[in-house]
């Protein structure tokens, strides 16, 4: 792993915000809040974020801010990100290099699943059972993650996994690329919508054998090729912007 060139930088900057844009095509996004980075450095501490309070279907590849995980400096600037955002997206890009992208948002039915006392993800067809053993979960909630405990503790409970549900809060997806983290918010929405309807059901769940859950979850290994082309239709669907 090396430090992206220009090059890299630019190709970076587009698909991020291109994803910003897309995630508020979906309905995803929290009014002008939430937060999606990208490690710009090998070892994760120099990380492009969006600005503080731009709505998601505004940003453009210049707009995004390029920060130093290790700069104390950053929130006494007036151009500083918002707090939470430095909280956690600065603490994860610091503690976990190979956290290379890092997407958090609070689409409805993963968010939804947070609040419930069991919020597994239940195997119950190919969706669910993507993320089967493969998914951390953040059992604290301490309100608005602004301080650096709630960072530290996100960053411990993500560790090397690539989903992270966030007790009473929301979603975290980490990826090697845009695409890849992109594609795992996407099909964990998906699947969670699936999960939450077949409770409303009220119908006894008839729920995947841990053998053949853990076959799906492999299956998916086979399909990473997806979500590039996925992103890449997404990315020609977006309107330019004025």
């Amino acid at each position: 792993m090396t430090d992206l060139d220009a090059a890299g930088i630019a190709a970076l900057r587009e698909d991020l915000s291109a994803a910003f844009r897309i995630t508020a095509q979906m309905g995803w996004h929290e009014s002008v809040g939430n937060h999606f980075s990208a490690a710009v450095s090998a070892d994760g501490k120099r990380f492009l974020l969006n600005r503080k309070w731009q709505h998601f279907a505004s940003i453009r590849p210049a707009d995004l801010m390029l920060l130093d995980a290790d700069d104390p400096e950053v929130m006494t600037r007036p151009d500083a990100p918002d707090a939470s955002a430095w909280t956690i997206h600065g603490t994860v890009h610091r503690q976990c290099c190979a956290a290379r992208v890092i997407i958090h948002c609070h689409p409805p039915h993963a968010t939804a699943l947070a609040t419930l006392a069991d919020p597994r993800m239940v195997p119950l067809d190919n969706n669910t059972a993507r993320y089967f053993g493969r998914l951390a979960l953040d059992e604290g909630f301490g309100g608005i993650a602004d301080e650096a405990a709630e960072g530290l503790r996100i960053a411990a409970a993500l560790a090397n996994n690539r989903t992270l549900l966030m007790r009473n809060h929301g979603l975290t997806c980490v990826g090697d690329s845009v695409a890849e983290a992109f594609e795992d918010l996407y099909f964990f929405e998906k699947a969670a919508q699936t999960l939450l309807l077949a409770y409303a059901s009220g119908q006894p769940l008839n729920v995947l054998s841990d053998e053949i859950a853990e076959k799906t979850a492999r299956g998916w290994d086979d399909y990473k090729g997806m979500a590039f082309a996925h992103f890449a239709h997404l990315k020609s669907r977006l309107p330019a912007l004025d």
